[in-house]
């Protein structure tokens, strides 16, 4: 939300028009700090802005654009201190706390500050995309973010009064810690775990499992009959798995967690998948894909018709590729419909159903009817078997372009694995476009990341040129608080593209085998997933453990 000082200040300077001013002021969310959408407006100039307010208010101004500021001296403040006075900690002594501001009209307000931090304080002025990038090392506490959580549904009164009588504030105080710290934290998925003598939590972060408390067992009960009611299951149903949602909004951001419930030897286990519209990455270009690869599987989703697959296991990544993909397609001229199990995330101007088996509707009904509906573009979450793929092959073939997933382990498979499940060689050859297989790997903590020292001839044994091996620095993570202490911190994909040219083709249809097809392949200039991963080591994104425990060999 944009202050009314400041949007006094600004209209003054004559830099912002009326008109775009209303627009930022329509904007109520008291967690955005609205000022930052001017630097996406062409003309604006943030640094004349700055420097005439540095004179009109007696400001020192510094432009903090190339300044190096350590998160913990910026987690002095809580974010919603930060957002709340426009002001950031950048610099801090036993004497003294440096604050930076865009915003000088809370010059008078900032005493309450100096109370917070019981020191005295200084205040400069920089400017809006200085401000922004040290603004980004903030983060949300637990206890900010435990008072913001808000059920999207409303409950029955019957729910309220269960969640009054059965459940206790001190049930739904912890499980709102617990859905908090996970937000925070980037989890992936939330498992709470009951054992014969102990009860768990464990979040995923980064594709790998942590432990991050052990309740009382006497909190077991009332806290998945919390989570049940939460995801409008039924509390008295024990004995068979349940599936459900819960719709939270935390610190003003909408998240989706599905929920499956499992009957195991001590009580239920619950799994609760984070799903974070706001972390979805649609721009293409952001995802990992070299150019060349990007390249080829931009052509392929961009030909009017065709088929082109995503592959690699549960977790790789698999739907934001898609998702992005559909993103770059979707235009107001296309009709794009989708049949996913469930749908992920709300993708505004495409059509999305979700699959539900126990009524009849499948991937190939779904199919089927997408096909009366006048489409354009097609995706299909899965193709399972024989039907899905038989139909998602005759809509390639006439004038559909056709988007879905398979589990195989690379490119290549892909190809035989239609062919096992008993397509035709000569429709595979004639539909498929393009096959992209994937993995992700773990990022280098940006924060303790220090160069390793690796023998070069274990770097040459993992598929290191001889003349690379020489000169690439090789970097890991020696833990800090910022990456809790892992030395990983965040993911990024690594990508395989198998373009269907005409040398593939004639091998598919003479039943040549997977390796025939992946050597063919890379003598036509496809990188593997092994490949890619060693690009990212010597780019310095990832580390040599990491890319070798998640890319086969190249050796054929």
């Amino acid at each position: 939300m944009i202050r009314k000082q400041f949007v006094d200040i600004l209209s003054n300077t004559g830099l912002v028009t009326l008109k775009e001013i209303r627009r930022l002021m329509m904007n109520k969310d008291r967690t955005e700090v609205t000022e930052l959408e001017l630097l996406d407006l062409v003309h604006f100039d943030q640094n004349k802005l700055a420097k005439i307010l540095a004179e009109k208010f007696s400001m020192t101004y510094v432009d903090l654009e190339k300044a190096r500021v350590a998160k913990s001296t910026v987690k002095l403040l809580p974010k919603k201190n930060i957002i709340k006075y426009r002001a950031i900690p950048i610099q801090a002594t036993g004497e003294k706390v440096v604050l930076a501001t865009f915003d000088p009209s809370t010059k008078n307000s900032i005493a309450q500050l100096g109370q917070d931090l019981r020191k005295p304080v200084d205040l400069i002025l920089t400017n809006l995309s200085s401000w922004k990038k040290i603004f980004e090392l903030a983060e949300d506490s637990v206890e900010d973010l435990i008072g913001t959580i808000v059920e999207v549904k409303a409950k029955s009164d019957q729910d309220e009064e269960i969640k009054a009588e059965d459940i206790g504030n001190d049930v739904v105080t912890y499980v709102n810690k617990i859905l908090s710290e996970a937000f925070i934290k980037k989890v992936s998925d939330i498992h709470i775990e009951p054992y014969e003598k102990i009860f768990r939590v464990r979040f995923r972060i980064d594709g790998s499992l942590v432990e991050v408390d052990r309740p009382p067992r006497s909190l077991m009960l009332p806290m998945i009959s919390r989570l049940k009611i939460m995801a409008e299951l039924d509390i008295s149903e024990k004995r068979k798995p349940q599936d459900g949602r819960i719709k939270l909004q935390i610190g003003g951001k909408p998240i989706d967690y599905r929920v499956s419930s499992l009957p195991t030897l001590f009580g239920e286990k619950v799994v609760l998948r984070l799903l974070d519209q706001s972390s979805l990455e649609l721009d293409m270009t952001k995802l990992g894909f070299e150019k060349k690869q990007l390249e080829v599987f931009k052509e392929g989703i961009h030909q009017p018709y065709g088929m082109v697959l995503v592959t690699g296991p549960t977790g790789s990544g698999k739907t934001t590729t898609l998702y992005s993909a559909l993103s770059e397609l979707n235009t107001i001229d296309t009709n794009i419909s989708t049949a996913e199990d469930p749908c992920e995330f709300n993708l505004e101007g495409i059509n999305q159903v979700n699959v539900r088996k126990e009524v009849g509707l499948t991937f190939a009904s779904c199919l089927k009817s997408f096909l009366r509906q006048d489409p354009d573009i097609i995706m299909v979450g899965e193709i399972r078997d024989l039907e899905v793929g038989e139909i998602a092959v005759e809509a390639s073939l006439t004038g559909h372009m056709v988007l879905s997933t398979l589990h195989t382990n690379d490119a290549p498979s892909a190809i035989t694995r239609l062919l096992n499940m008993g397509i035709e060689g000569f429709l595979v050859v004639a539909s498929l476009r393009v096959v992209v297989a994937q993995r992700l790997l773990r990022r280098i903590c940006t924060n303790c990341r220090v160069e390793d020292q690796v023998d070069k001839a274990q770097l040459i044994a993992c598929g290191f040129a001889p003349s690379s091996a020489d000169r690439i620095k090789i970097y890991r993570g020696k833990g800090c608080e910022n990456c809790n202490g892992t030395g990983y911190k965040g993911r990024v994909a690594i990508y395989e593209v198998l373009e269907l040219n005409s040398r593939i083709r004639e091998l598919v249809l003479e039943n040549a085998s997977v390796d025939d097809i992946k050597r063919r392949a890379i003598k036509s200039g496809m990188k593997t997933l092994r490949m890619c991963a060693l690009t990212k080591v010597a780019q310095g994104i990832t580390t040599l453990d990491e890319a070798i425990a998640n890319s086969a060999s190249d050796n054929l």
